[in-house]
C-alpha cells in the first residue's frame, strides 16, 4: 500500500504546474498566453527571463526526483521508476490544469534520472549544456541528452528495469517535441534568445 501511496503522491506532485503557478503569482499572467504556450520550464524562460525560468527549472526538476528518490529508498528500483514516471505523466497532462497539455517532461525526466542513476544525468546534462552553447536551440539539447539518457544509464551499470525507464522515458520526450523536429526540419525553430519582459 506504500507504494502505490508513493506513485500516486508522485503523480500529483508531478501535476503541481510551476510554469503556471509562479508567472500567475508573481506576474498575475497565464503563460500559456505567451510565448509557445507551454508551461514549462524553457518557455517561461523565454518569456520572463532567468528570474523566472531557473526557479521553475528547478522546481521541476524537484518533483522528478523527490518521488523517484523516495520510491527507490522505500521500495526499490521499480517504485523508484514508477513514482517518477508518474510525476512525470503529472507534469504532461497535469491534474491541477484539468489534464490539458503541460510541460515536455525535460526537467522532470531530469530530476527522475538524477535520482536512479546520477552518474548518468549528470553526462547527460553536460552534454545538454554543450549543445545549448553550441546551437542555441533547447530542443535538440534536450532530445540529444534525452537519447543519451539510455545507453549512458546501461554504460554505467543502472538496472534493467531502470534503463527501460529511461528508454521508455526518452521516445516520450522525443514524442513531445515532434512539432520541434517539424520546425528544425522546415528551418522556423527559432534560437533560444530571451524575450523581453513586459
Amino acid at each position: 500500500m506504500t507504494d502505490v501511496a508513493i506513485v500516486v503522491a508522485g503523480y500529483l506532485l508531478g501535476s503541481v504546474p510551476f510554469g503556471y503557478v509562479l508567472p500567475r503569482l508573481i506576474r498575475g499572467e497565464d503563460v500559456r498566453e505567451r510565448g509557445s504556450g507551454n508551461v514549462g520550464a524553457s518557455n517561461v524562460w523565454r518569456v520572463y527571463g532567468p528570474s523566472l525560468g531557473v526557479p521553475v527549472a528547478l522546481l521541476d526538476v524537484a518533483k522528478g526526483f523527490v518521488p523517484a528518490a523516495l520510491g527507490l529508498w522505500l521500495g526499490g528500483d521499480w517504485v523508484g521508476v514508477l513514482a517518477g514516471a508518474a510525476a512525470m505523466v503529472g507534469h504532461a497532462r497535469p491534474l491541477f490544469l484539468g489534464f490539458s497539455k503541460g510541460g515536455k517532461m525535460v526537467a522532470t525526466a531530469g530530476g527522475v534520472a538524477f535520482a536512479l542513476a546520477p552518474l548518468a544525468a549528470a553526462c547527460c546534462l553536460a552534454l545538454w549544456l554543450v549543445t545549448f552553447a553550441a546551437f542555441r536551440y533547447a530542443s535538440v539539447s534536450s532530445m540529444l541528452a534525452a537519447v543519451a539518457l539510455p545507453v549512458l544509464g546501461y554504460a554505467f551499470g543502472a538496472s534493467w528495469a531502470i534503463v527501460a525507464f529511461m528508454a521508455v522515458a526518452s521516445l516520450g520526450v522525443l514524442v513531445l517535441h515532434r512539432q520541434n523536429v517539424r520546425r528544425l526540419l522546415s528551418g522556423t525553430e527559432p534560437r533560444f534568445t530571451r524575450a523581453a519582459a513586459p
